[in-house]
């Protein structure tokens, strides 16, 4: 690494077209990735609370308060209106990146509702407030069947998407043409595109930890090295397939399992969304910062995991599955099931603060 760079993940920023964001909205880790050429935050249900559990000092207080300003609101209420806060203030920092960028990078994504994957009108409706909280605000929602059409339909009323509870290239290939779909519309009807930036995570590591779990389950004997690489080889199947049809939807590969979940990626013009312990551990390592992206992963690998695990087939071949089947796919419910329980918790912290438990 030359001494004109920070760290790893500097140099990167700084040389190649690949981009990385931090993986929550704490404020000390998102300072210290904008140090590092980090371009954008994103949020989830689990984050939002692992946050409140850090810096519970912080908002305490603004919860109290926000209870007090909001007499006849729920925990539900509150926990929005605290879970809205956290991402503006957050986006805050990411302003001048915003600016100067135009719109394409320093976004802050914040999550729609867990719960609602299975209406595709509750989630746009929601999107399309989450849009005025702030210029720089990125709306995730699920790639469900249902999050495909609020995809669209968000799109089509100007909001910036980032399509999550996404494992596989089925997904991120309906979420691209959902929202080619959606720019479209919004075009044809004289409305103005050219601030937006629609995002499709891909989250590699929950596809190699479900096929970890399929191996167990049903005893399949495989090399366990290439279960590593099972997130990596449909994420390049992914951005091969964005790049032959031009979609305007840019790749974002979160869920870090290891360091070939970033390092393989470098030189793609992706954006990586990094957690902050991940993003120390790759600044001290001694990875190279080199493209590997158009590095394809082996021939062999492949073959092996088409071979033993359909799932990987359904996942890794751009029609394998149906938007219909993507709700019951093992990664998809899995991941749903967390973020729902992640939401639950939030709910019970907040809930602790408006109505004491006496016998505590």
């Amino acid at each position: 690494m030359s001494k004109k760079y920070k760290s790893p993940l500097h140099e990167m920023a700084m040389t190649t077209p690949t981009d990385f964001w931090n993986d929550s909205c704490a404020i000390s880790e998102l300072e210290y990735a904008i140090e590092n050429g980090a371009v954008g935050a994103t949020t989830n249900p689990v984050i939002v609370g692992n946050v409140l559990k850090s810096e519970m000092p912080q908002w305490e207080g603004r919860i109290r308060e926000l209870v007090a300003e909001n007499p006849e609101g729920s925990e539900e209420d509150i926990t929005w209106l605290l879970n809205e806060e956290m991402a503006v203030k957050a986006g805050k920092l990411l302003l001048p990146v915003f600016e100067e960028s135009k719109g394409k990078k320093g976004r802050i994504s914040i999550q729609t509702n867990a719960k609602y994957y299975r209406n595709w009108k509750l989630m746009a409706d929601q999107a399309t407030h989450f849009d005025t909280l702030a210029p720089n605000m990125q709306v995730k929602m699920p790639a469900t069947a249902a999050g495909i059409k609020a995809v669209e339909e968000a799109t089509a009323r100007g909001v910036s998407i980032n399509a999550t509870v996404s494992f596989t290239v089925p997904q991120a290939v309906a979420v691209a043409e959902a929202v080619q779909r959606g720019l479209e519309r919004r075009r044809a009807a004289g409305e103005d595109t050219s601030m937006m930036s629609p995002i499709c995570t891909i989250m590699v590591g929950r596809l190699d930890d479900w096929l970890k779990v399929v191996m167990n389950k049903e005893n399949v004997i495989t090399d366990p090295g290439y279960l590593e690489w099972a997130g990596v080889a449909a994420f390049k199947k992914a951005y091969e397939i964005f790049q032959e049809k031009g979609y305007e939807t840019r790749l974002l590969a979160a869920a870090y399992r290891n360091h070939m979940q970033w390092s393989e990626f470098i030189g793609g013009e992706v954006s990586l969304t990094i957690p902050g312990k991940w993003q120390k551990r790759f600044n001290a390592s001694d990875v190279t910062v080199e493209n590997r992206m158009a590095k394809p992963v082996d021939p062999a690998i492949i073959a092996e995991l088409s071979k033993k695990f359909p799932d990987f087939v359904r996942a890794y071949e751009p029609y394998g599955m149906k938007p219909e089947e993507f709700d019951f796919f093992g990664s998809t419910a899995r991941t749903l099931r967390g973020f729902i329980k992640g939401y639950e918790e939030t709910l019970g912290m907040v809930r602790d603060i408006m109505l004491p438990n006496p016998d505590k």
